[in-house]
């Protein structure tokens, strides 16, 4: 393939409306609407983001959080599943675990 080159792509822009040079632009018509709604926390506390959540100005309260949930906050009492994933889990690698 030596002596050939990639064909030209300048005109692909053109398949984009509203695109300059350089920039690549967004079909129309096809994107949802990103707006700015409020995060609730379970503590309450709260914060703006960008979303396709709801209608603009919505408020999306949390049940679950990183500020209350034991992946983040390491509290193992708060894992209440019985006979699930976790019983499952310690049962099948019980043998590995340390002796104390």
């Amino acid at each position: 393939m030596l002596g050939r080159t990639a064909p030209c792509l300048a005109g692909a822009a053109s398949l984009y409306s509203g695109a300059r040079a350089g920039e690549k632009a967004v079909k129309k018509d096809i994107h949802p609407d990103y707006h700015e709604i409020t995060v609730v926390m379970t503590d309450g506390s709260t914060f703006a983001t960008r979303s396709t959540y709801g209608e603009p100005g919505a408020k999306l309260t949390l049940e679950i959080d990183s500020k209350v949930h034991p992946a983040w906050t390491g509290d193992r009492s708060r894992i209440v599943e019985r006979g699930g994933q976790v019983d499952k889990f310690n049962r099948r690698f019980s043998s590995f675990r340390r002796k104390k």
